[in-house]
C-alpha cells in the first residue's frame, strides 16, 4: 500500500460559493483526509466552511478587486491600519484592482509562497503542493525549492476572456477584457509546473491549444460529487410540467437565452424554474417577454444546497443549454438526483452525458432542436425513468469523490516516484 503523502494544497478564494473550486478544494481535501493523507490548506478570502479534517491557514487580503467593483471605496482603506495598504502585496493589489487588473492570484501565489517556506524552514515537510486555478508565479517559487507542484485546471481562463467579448458592447469594455484577465502568467506558470489535472478532454484539448501544456504533463482526473448528498428521493413527486435549469443569464457561456426561446417553441405548456439572480433587471425577464413566456419562468434568486437539490428532485427534467462546461456540473448533479438531462453538445457536457446514458444531447446554439429535446422527454415518461436510473448509477460508478480521490491520490504517487527515478544516477 502506498505511504500516506503530507499535501499542502493552495487555493485563492475556498468559499464554496466563489465557484467550483472552492467545491472542489473541500470535498477533495475530505476524501484525501479519509484515505489517510495528512492535509494542510493555505486559503485566501472568502475561506471555506470549517474544515475538521485538516489544518487550514488563512492567506488574509484586503479585497480591493471586490471593493472596487462593489463600490465600496469608502471600505479600501482600512480605518483600524492604513499604512498597511503601503505593504508591496497590498499596494500592488490597490493599483492595480484601480486600473483594472485582476491581481488576486498574483498575489495570493507570493503570500502562499512566503508562507509555506517560513513553514519548511520552522521543520515542517510536505511531499507536494497541490494548486487550485490560481497558476500564479510564486508556485514556481515553491517548485524552485524542491517541492513538487500539481495544479488543477478545469479549463483555461482563455475561455473566459472569449465569453467577456462576447458580453462587451463599446472598445473600451474590450479593453477591459483584455487587461482583466492574468492568461499570460497562468499559461506560463501551467508549462512549468510537474503536472495539470483537468475534469474533462475537452478541457484537456483547450489547456493544450491555450496555454501550451505538453500533452504528457496533462491528466483527466474528472471532477467528483458528493453522491451521497446529491440522491434521489422517491419522497419527492416529481413535476411533469416544470423544468430546472441552474445558469447565470450573466454570463454568455451558459446559453441561457437560447433556452428562453427554446422555452417558447415547446409544444407542451412546461414552466421553467431558473436558478439565477432574481432582481427585477435580470436580461431573463425581458428575453421571456419579447417572446410572450414571461409567466411561465420563474427565478429563485441564490439557493442553498438543500434546496437545490430539492429543485433537482421535483424537476421533470434539467436544461443545461451551455455554449461551453469545462466540465457540467449541473447535468451530473441532476443525473445523481435521478433526474434526465437536456443538454447541449458543448464543451464536456458531450462527455458527461454520453458516458453516463443519463440524458440527450442537442446542437449547441439552436433553440428549435432543444425544444424538441425537450418535448421528446417530456412526453416520454418511461424514456425519463430509465435515464434517470442509468444516469445515478454510472455517476456514482464515475463521478463519486472517493472515486476521484483515489485517482488523484495515485496521480500524486506517480508523479513522486517518477522524480525519484530521474533524481538516480545515470548508472544506477
Amino acid at each position: 500500500m502506498a505511504r500516506p503523502l503530507r499535501i499542502a494544497f493552495v487555493a485563492y478564494r475556498g468559499n464554496m460559493n466563489s465557484g467550483g473550486q472552492g467545491i472542489y478544494l473541500w470535498f477533495l481535501a475530505r476524501e484525501m483526509a479519509r484515505l489517510g493523507h495528512e492535509v494542510h490548506v493555505f486559503v485566501g478570502p472568502p475561506y471555506p466552511d470549517p474544515m475538521p479534517f485538516a489544518r487550514v491557514v488563512h492567506l488574509p487580503n484586503q479585497q480591493f478587486w471586490a471593493k472596487w467593483v462593489l463600490g465600496q471605496t469608502d471600505q479600501i482603506v482600512p480605518r483600524e491600519n492604513p499604512l498597511q495598504v503601503l505593504s508591496p502585496l497590498n499596494f500592488y493589489e490597490l493599483v492595480a484592482s484601480r486600473i483594472g487588473f485582476l491581481p488576486e492570484l498574483f498575489a495570493f501565489s507570493f503570500r502562499a509562497f512566503r508562507r509555506i517556506a517560513e513553514e519548511l524552514r520552522e521543520g515542517r515537510q510536505f511531499d507536494l503542493v497541490h494548486d487550485v486555478q490560481c497558476l500564479g508565479y510564486g508556485l514556481l517559487g515553491l517548485r524552485a525549492m524542491g517541492l513538487p507542484v500539481v495544479t488543477t485546471v478545469h479549463h483555461p481562463l482563455t475561455v473566459d476572456r472569449r465569453a467577456s467579448f462576447i458580453r462587451d458592447e463599446s472598445l473600451l469594455q474590450a479593453i477591459g477584457t483584455m487587461k482583466f484577465y492574468p492568461i499570460g502568467m497562468q499559461s506560463f506558470v501551467a508549462r512549468r509546473l510537474d503536472a495539470v489535472f483537468t475534469s474533462s478532454e475537452v478541457g484537456r484539448r483547450q489547456i493544450i491549444q491555450d496555454f501550451g501544456v505538453a500533452p504528457e504533463r496533462l491528466r483527466n482526473l474528472r471532477n467528483g460529487l458528493d453522491t451521497e448528498l446529491f440522491s434521489p428521493d422517491p419522497a419527492v413527486p416529481k413535476r411533469v410540467d416544470e423544468i430546472l435549469c441552474v445558469g447565470r443569464s450573466s454570463d454568455p457561456n451558459k446559453g441561457i437565452r437560447t433556452l428562453i426561446h427554446a422555452l417558447s417553441q415547446l409544444r407542451t405548456h412546461a414552466r421553467l424554474v431558473l436558478v439565477d439572480d432574481d432582481s427585477p433587471d435580470n436580461k431573463v425577464r425581458r428575453w421571456a417577454r419579447e417572446v410572450a413566456i414571461e409567466e411561465r419562468v420563474e427565478l429563485t434568486g441564490r439557493v442553498d444546497t438543500a434546496a437545490l437539490i430539492d429543485l433537482y428532485r421535483r424537476a421533470a427534467l434539467v436544461v443545461v443549454p451551455s455554449r461551453y462546461e469545462g466540465f457540467g456540473l449541473p447535468a451530473v448533479e441532476a443525473m445523481a438526483c435521478g433526474t434526465p438531462v437536456v443538454a447541449t453538445r458543448a464543451g464536456a457536457l458531450a462527455e458527461v452525458v454520453e458516458s453516463t446514458g443519463g440524458g440527450l444531447l442537442t446542437p449547441r446554439d439552436d433553440a428549435p432542436a432543444l425544444a424538441a429535446g425537450i418535448d421528446r422527454l417530456l412526453s416520454d415518461a418511461d424514456e425519463r425513468a430509465r435515464m434517470a436510473r442509468r444516469g445515478r448509477e454510472r455517476v456514482v460508478a464515475s463521478y463519486s469523490w472517493p472515486r476521484i480521490a483515489r485517482a488523484t491520490a495515485d496521480a500524486y504517487h506517480d508523479l513522486l516516484a517518477q522524480r525519484r527515478r530521474s533524481a538516480l544516477p545515470s548508472d544506477a
